[in-house]
């Protein structure tokens, strides 16, 4: 049985991370999504903190945190703001790769770019999914050796800046890759994004015949594929723990907001719609934050069910953030849509959040596969 009962060190760094989004990050949201960058105060408080390297291992310095701890910090950071969150620069996503094969001799350039703690940004692309329009606009093929890379990826976060990109991808012949790149040969395309995370970097990463050579090759085939499952199982669950964050805050900014406003007379949380409604929100945030736990601890232990539990955790945290964001603009009325109010920032950030992640139908795919699988084994016994 799974204890979802804190530690003191997991009270302690949530205590200290919420704090800190209230008080520093929130304040500073609308300015960071306005310049469309996280604050270089920011920043520094961060590393300060402690909070730029949880993933990263304590042989490249970093805090190498368990995966449960980490979902607890990033769900109370991103109670301040999420956008902010996913623009701090550094390894981002390509942290949960560097967590697996801290010693792989591909790597080591950028272990040594970031000797004094400042990490160059690492864009991650997930190209894997062949059902994904934006995975089938990047093509890798077997050159020699190498592979050569062509095609433009799909919006990541830290793209914008990026000195480095890490590829998780299958090739022309259907078989899996890892590759680790330098600046050499691609280029950001930011684009025109305007829905939310504005902070986050976001843009695309464009390759033009760029030369992947055997130097550059983290693992390819079985190795592969089994490493690509761990690394985004861990992905998934730090970034459903971020979507958690944003569900708390809007869920608690609604109950304030509700319990303060009157309307004929009487507080508007006692009308049925709005309470119930309040409650609808209360119960998606928790049940996702529970799949989410659930999913950092078996993932960290690499239980059996690691794959599909962090399946589930993303799935679940896509569809209660839009929910959760969606309904507290409504609750507010016509102040949800207005500037001066957080909740429309939010409502935008989760959307943009869900569509550089992963559709829920293909999550829904995917759990599916993974639960039949066990039958189909036995079927064909």
């Amino acid at each position: 049985m799974i204890s979802f009962r804190l530690t003191e060190e997991e009270q302690a760094f949530s205590e200290m991370a919420k704090n800190f989004a209230i008080e520093t990050i929130r304040p500073v949201a609308r300015d960071c999504e306005d310049n469309e960058q996280v604050s270089e105060e920011i920043v520094q408080k961060i590393i300060e903190l402690g909070f730029g390297a949880l993933e990263l291992p304590e042989s490249w310095g970093g805090l190498e945190l368990p995966l449960i701890t980490q979902a607890i910090i990033y769900q109370s950071l991103s109670y301040g703001d999420l956008g902010i969150v996913q623009g701090l620069p550094g390894a981002g996503d390509a942290a949960s790769l560097i967590r697996l094969v801290p010693d792989h001799p591909v790597l080591q350039g950028y272990k040594e770019a970031g000797k004094d703690g400042v990490w160059p940004d690492a864009a991650f692309i997930d190209a894997t999914n062949p059902d994904d329009p934006w995975t089938k606009g990047l093509q890798i093929k077997k050159d020699g050796n190498g592979y050569i890379v062509d095609g433009t990826s799909q919006p990541v976060r830290l793209a914008k800046n990026a000195q480095y990109v890490a590829i998780a991808g299958v090739d022309t012949d259907g078989e899996h890759v890892v590759l680790w790149l330098d600046k050499n040969g691609w280029t950001a395309v930011e684009g025109d994004y305007r829905l939310g995370l504005l902070a986050a970097g976001l843009g695309r990463i464009q390759f033009n015949s760029v030369n992947a050579g055997a130097n550059q090759i983290v693992a390819k085939g079985s190795e592969a594929e089994e490493l690509i499952g761990k690394v985004l199982n861990r992905i998934y669950v730090l970034n459903a723990a971020k979507e958690v964050g944003i569900m708390e805050a809007a869920v608690d900014y609604t109950v304030e907001y509700t319990a303060n406003r009157k309307a004929f007379g009487q507080e508007i949380a006692k009308f049925q719609g709005v309470s119930f409604t309040v409650a609808d929100m209360e119960f998606e945030k928790q049940a996702a934050k529970n799949l989410v736990w659930l999913a950092a601890t078996t993932v960290e232990e690499g239980k059996k069910d690691a794959t599909k539990n962090a399946l589930r955790a993303i799935y679940r945290a896509h569809r209660a953030a839009r929910f959760v964001t969606d309904n507290a603009v409504q609750m507010l009325g016509g102040h949800g849509y207005v500037k001066e109010f957080p909740v429309e920032k939010w409502m935008r950030d989760a959307q943009a959040q869900v569509a550089l992640y992963g559709r829920e139908r293909d999550f829904l795919i995917r759990l599916g596969e993974k639960v039949m699988s066990p039958a189909k084994k036995e079927a064909v016994r």
